[in-house]
């Protein structure tokens, strides 16, 4: 049987209430309230689909009563009445999150059609988000792309460990998207709602990352003009992404490590004990298992910290997925610079295949931006990439002869190097930064070249 929506009218006129009652009775499960206190004991019993409150409510205010319905896990559609139908008391109730507004005496015919078209609204959205999460849970990975199978098995621990609270530290190289891992688990978690907040330790001085993290109150240390919000009550219910959590000095681990075992904290220079309700996800590139055995980071901490752990396999590892995400930074990139590049030339994906990429998948998209950047045709040409990257086929393409299996002559790497850096030179008539900027490197870099191949560079 087809159950009907139930509605909520709070007025604390006894005729208003119960008229409103008699012409939505047949369409509605209508429950009527004078008074906040009884409004609100309603509404938490039992979930109300739509709200219809006065604005004034003897000595109460109905703005009150919005606010506090509306921070319920299941808000009403909340319509606001009142005698006193001035524009910036509407304004002020839209700004608060009420649907709509109407005025006394009301226009019975109005109003249904506001809640009609409210609920419908509402209906629609719901279904949308329900749809874009289960799209989510079955393809979306945030914006991680590849194919291969070292990115799948990472894909599929992220679906795994994403429902759970467990603390998760992610393994890497610079470059590889750690943090990419943390925002997916974050999207596809319980806590998709709330924040992701994500703090970079190594940026930080220890006294400034421990009033990052925990914040401060005012007069805690010098500088300290007032009460600073911390990190982890800015991610409350959501996820809080530490990165390069193998920076961080003693004394902050052992504030981290009293978070994850009884998940309280206290502000810098506070005695106020706050409960921290957040997911941990941290990362690091560095071997934080090594580390805890020389005595260089807590072991304990570690080991809460590592209840799940994903390793990020390096890009050289996963050469597979270069074309896929090429194509991918070429759409960002065109779209980001106002171009219409549709594909990466053959020889140019050539020369992106050969490369090994130490700066992993970040320096293969700023590569493609400088390859859309400088592309003037349909396609990204070799001549567009890095020269960089450009020189890397070439010296594979030396070294590779004249059989594929033999080691990689290294005086044949080294002389087509220098003849890249000379014929550079040449080009740029001798001008030594034009010729760095040229080749992709700095001068300091060409500099040392040259002087390893005992050419004079002045």
């Amino acid at each position: 049987m087809f159950s009907k929506p139930t509605l909520l009218i709070v007025d604390d006129e006894k005729n208003t209430r119960e008229g409103l009652r008699a012409s939505f009775d047949e369409a509605f499960e209508v429950a009527v309230a004078g008074n906040v206190e009884g409004a609100l004991a309603i509404l938490r019993d039992d979930p109300t689909d739509v709200l219809i409150t006065d604005l004034k409510l003897g000595a109460e205010n109905g703005m009150q009563l919005l606010e506090s319905a509306l921070k319920l896990s299941h808000p009403p559609l909340c319509i606001m009445m009142t005698a006193y139908g001035t524009v910036d008391v509407a304004v002020e109730a839209m700004k608060r999150g009420a649907y709509d507004f109407v005025t006394k005496p009301v226009n019975l015919e109005r109003l249904e059609l506001l809640i009609k078209r409210g609920l419908r609204e509402r209906e629609t959205t719901k279904e949308n988000r329900e749809l874009r999460q289960q799209v989510e849970r079955k393809f979306g990975l945030d914006n991680m792309i590849g194919a291969s199978p070292a990115i799948s098995t990472v894909m599929e621990t992220i679906r795994q460990v994403a429902p759970s609270r467990a603390a998760v530290l992610v393994l890497g190289e610079s470059g590889t998207g750690k943090e990419l891992v943390a925002r997916a688990i974050h999207r596809l978690s319980p806590r998709a709602s709330a924040r992701f907040v994500a703090v970079h330790c190594a940026s930080l001085s220890p006294q400034l990352l421990e009033s990052e993290l925990f914040g401060h109150e005012k007069g805690a240390f010098t500088g300290a003009t007032e009460r600073r919000i911390g990190r982890f009550e800015q991610a409350s219910g959501g996820t809080l992404f530490l990165d390069e959590i193998g920076e961080i000095d003693a004394n902050t681990q052992v504030k981290i490590l009293r978070v994850l075992g009884e998940r309280t904290f206290e502000r810098v220079g506070g005695n106020q004990t706050l409960k921290a309700d957040v997911r941990l996800i941290t990362a690091t590139n560095k071997n934080l298992s090594k580390m805890a055995g020389e005595g260089k980071f807590r072991e304990d901490l570690f080991f809460r910290l590592n209840v799940v752990q994903i390793a990020l396999p390096p890009l050289r590892a996963r050469k597979e997925d270069i074309p896929l995400l090429a194509q991918a930074f070429v759409r960002e990139s065109c779209q980001e610079n106002g171009k219409s590049i549709k594909k990466i030339a053959d020889a140019a994906l050539t020369c992106l295949l050969n490369y090994e990429w130490p700066g992993n998948v970040r320096e293969l998209r700023a590569a493609i931006e400088h390859g859309v950047v400088m592309s003037n045709s349909p396609a990204i040409l070799p001549k567009d990439l890095p020269a960089h990257i450009r020189s890397g086929l070439k010296i594979l393409a030396v070294s590779a002869s004249p059989s594929p299996r033999q080691p990689p002559d290294i005086l044949n790497l080294r002389d087509t190097e220098q003849h890249l850096i000379l014929r550079a030179l040449e080009e740029c008539g001798g001008n030594r930064s034009k010729a760095a900027q040229k080749l992709g490197i700095s001068r300091r870099t060409l500099y040392r070249r040259l002087q390893e191949t005992g050419r004079p560079h002045h």
